[in-house]
């Protein structure tokens, strides 16, 4: 195992806010495997960025004088939304008490439309029937005037538009509507009009502008009494009312899944991320209005709101997102207040968010180099940045691993657990349609990731190259903004996109295991944590603990049914004084999607906390492809072999496995530790979506972009709480 650095024993949870809790272990560091992380994404030690950053830092400062960008100009509302009838009619009788016959079901509960502000100055005219329409298999058209279409039918979907402002771009851009009559509405006339859809320097920009001053106008707007509040209120809910409209239309319990969802957009006056989805369970009782950043930016009042709600019939959970550009705030050890963490707060953030969203286009919040030294596989589609900036994110505090392990610390110290939390993926798409496959991958901004040059995968040539690189500088002067000084950069001589945007990921998925593809049996199962994350592909994984697992059930037709029965699945605690359990074993069985890659290895991680309140990880393999054993000194598989063929993106597919199982016992295990475990399954080497773009256009890979990567499923974790608690 794996020894941390020696940290001072506590019983005080106020100690932990100024210790906290260590994830990186020491050891010697191991390289990033199969190019993994993007030199691109390698930037918390970059002088020239941290210089940048303490820039931007102050800018975000000066900008806003007035505290637009903090300020509440809505009073919270529990009014609900009378529809009545039932919810749906179930096609058959879900008892989660009786998890046989349970399947792997696979959706996006991240999706945005023409109703996000910023979606609709991206260009996106997709509505929310048809996000849904895509979700089923169709196509629809992307603004750059193309088609997209999922290589297969998702089972469920769910449209979060942005809930500040909701609908109020569009209202405000469409000539038709009564609201685009006020004066506040003139700039935005005709945004996108069929003759707005340009791509050259100058359209870039006004989109851009767009997309950075609607909401500090509107708010200053409201707040000065220049548009009227009642007014926007009208076409927000009108917006919402349209969005459960469509999510209903589109449910077909049985067949397909549509949750009616919105996204809380809340963040510091430093851009750290605090954006949550909220999804309802059902939709005949709703809020009139979601709650959005401009009733509150306290995601505690949030919390409030949705307790609130809970007294009143309406159930939902809120789904944390991008915590790897929340510059150490989604996770951090003490409340919105700046106090401790006390067990109400844990009981009430585990109430409303028993799930965390760890793998999206924004990149992968799994865990980070700098803090998982030994993992060489941690550099996975890292973002470094906060969200819609060009300033670095804080590491500690913004990862999902350090805050399951800040957790276990917490409960050594005798409080409530505040990150106990599953895993789950989604796409974050703003055009309606989800960006999963690494060779279909158009990015998330609409109009402006359409081409592959806006992705940054490619060069600009010619007169664009010198006018967006040249334009951008002018701009970083005249304009500055908190993307950062220049946008574009040249790499041996040649223009590429700056920034956030080329690190981007294809991905991600939610997995459920549930017994029929209904909003009852889907939400049963993300409420106990029974779900999974996968990077894109539909890589199935289950993961069971119990001392009575046996090999058997990886093989024996009943097998699935006495594991459940024998021991607990993903997302549960292991209570070894109720079980009266020795040691656990753990059983863990993985599933290639057939039109991806084949598996490379399956792998356990581990985290802990020792008696002084010290934490600690590890990461084993415990399956490796074509049968091939681990090294009991590493614990590591053996290099199978796998490799791509950058000039057309072969991959040798016969050095891999379809599947991977393994029954695995931790030799170190100790009955008196807290400790988490989930289960990681690894794909052999693809092509990353950059090179694809790159061979379609007929030049070399971006040089400081991996060329390569290795998708993957998490589960979610099972908790050990050991026998005298």
């Amino acid at each position: 195992m794996l020894s941390c650095r020696n940290g001072t024993p506590s019983k005080r949870l106020f100690l932990l806010v100024v210790l906290g809790a260590i994830a990186a272990c020491s050891g010697e560091p191991v390289e990033q495997s199969s190019e993994a992380f993007s030199s691109m994404a390698d930037v918390h030690t970059n002088p020239d960025i941290i210089a940048s950053t303490a820039k931007i830092d102050q800018l975000l400062i000066d900008q806003d004088p007035d505290g637009d960008w903090m300020a509440s100009v809505f009073d919270a509302d529990a009014v609900l939304l009378e529809r009545g009838g039932p919810d749906e009619a179930p096609i058959a009788k879900v008892d989660t008490e009786e998890p046989q016959g349970r399947r792997a079901f696979y959706g996006d509960l991240h999706v945005h439309t023409e109703y996000s502000f910023d979606g609709y100055a991206m260009g996106t005219q997709a509505t929310p029937y048809d996000a849904y329409r895509f979700a089923k298999g169709e196509a629809i058209t992307n603004p750059g005037g193309f088609d997209m279409q999922l290589s297969r039918p998702l089972d469920f979907y769910a449209v979060t538009d942005h809930a500040m402002f909701l609908g109020l771009a569009k209202a405000s851009a469409e000539t038709v509507t009564e609201f685009s009559k006020n004066d506040f509405a003139a700039p935005y006339h005709g945004l996108n009009d069929p003759h707005n859809y340009d791509t050259d320097f100058l359209s870039m920009i006004k989109r851009l502008g767009t997309f950075a001053n609607f909401l500090p106008s509107a708010v200053g707007s409201l707040r000065s009494g220049d548009i009227d509040r009642d007014e926007v209120l009208g076409v927000i809910r009108s917006a919402w009312e349209d969005i459960i409209a469509a999510a209903d239309e589109h449910n077909d319990p049985g067949n397909f899944t549509s949750f009616v969802a919105y996204e809380y957009t809340a963040s510091t006056q430093d851009m750290g991320n605090l954006h949550r989805n909220v999804i309802f369970k059902g939709s005949d009782r709703l809020p009139r209005e979601p709650f959005s950043r401009f009733h509150s930016v306290n995601p505690e009042d949030l919390w409030d709101w949705m307790d609130e709600l809970r007294t009143m019939g309406v159930e939902s959970l809120s789904i944390p997102h991008n915590s790897n550009g929340s510059n150490g705030q989604m996770f951090k050890l003490e409340d919105w207040a700046g106090d401790p963490l006390d067990d109400a707060y844990a009981e009430q953030r585990m109430r409303n968010e028993p799930v965390v969203e760890i793998t999206q286009v924004k990149g992968t919040s799994e865990t980070h180099p700098l803090l998982s030294t030994r993992d060489e596989f941690a550099g996975f589609e890292i973002m470094p940045y906060r969200v819609a900036t060009n300033a670095l994110s804080a590491v500690n505090g913004s990862y999902a691993r350090e805050a399951l392990l800040n957790g276990l610390a917490i409960e050594q110290a005798g409080g409530e657990n505040p990150y106990k939390f599953g895993f789950i993926g989604s796409s974050d798409t703003h055009s309606g349609a989800a960006a999963i496959e690494e060779d279909n991958y158009v990015s998330k901004l609409g109009l402006l990731s359409s081409e592959a040059v806006q992705r940054g995968s490619v060069p600009y040539t010619g007169l664009d190259a010198q006018t967006f690189y040249w334009g951008s500088r002018v701009l970083a002067v005249t304009n500055p903004s908190p993307r950062g000084g220049a946008g574009y950069s040249k790499i041996n001589g040649e223009v590429y996109i700056d920034g956030a945007t080329p690190t981007f990921g294809a991905s991600g998925l939610a997995a459920a295991w549930a017994e029929e593809n209904t909003r009852d049996s889907l939400y049963a199962a993300f409420r106990r944590k029974e779900v999974f994350a996968t990077s894109g592909p539909r890589i199935q994984i289950r993961f069971f603990a119990g001392a009575n697992l046996d090999e058997s059930m990886m093989s024996s037709p009943d097998g699935i049914d006495r594991a459940y029965e024998a021991g607990v699945t993903m997302g549960a605690d292991l209570q070894l004084a109720e079980t009266g359990e020795g040691v656990p074993k753990f059983l863990i069985m993985a599933s290639a999607d057939p039109s991806s890659a084949p598996l490379q290895r399956l792998q356990v991680i581990k985290g802990w906390v020792d008696e002084a309140g010290q934490t600690h990880e590890d990461v084993i393999d415990v399956a490796c492809a074509k049968g091939a054993a681990v090294d009991p000194e590493t614990n590591r598989c053996p290099d199978n072999g796998a490799r791509v063929d950058i000039s057309s993106c072969a991959i040798n597919p016969e050095t891999g496995a379809a599947q991977l199982s393994a029954l695995w016992s931790d030799p170190k295990f100790d009955p008196q530790t807290r400790a988490f475990y989930y289960a990681r399954v690894i794909e052999n080497p693809t092509c990353r979506w950059s090179t694809w773009d790159a061979i379609r256009a007929g030049v070399e890979p971006r040089p400081d972009l991996a060329k390569t990567l290795q998708e993957r499923a998490w589960s979610s974790p099972i908790n050990i709480v050991p026998d005298d608690q």
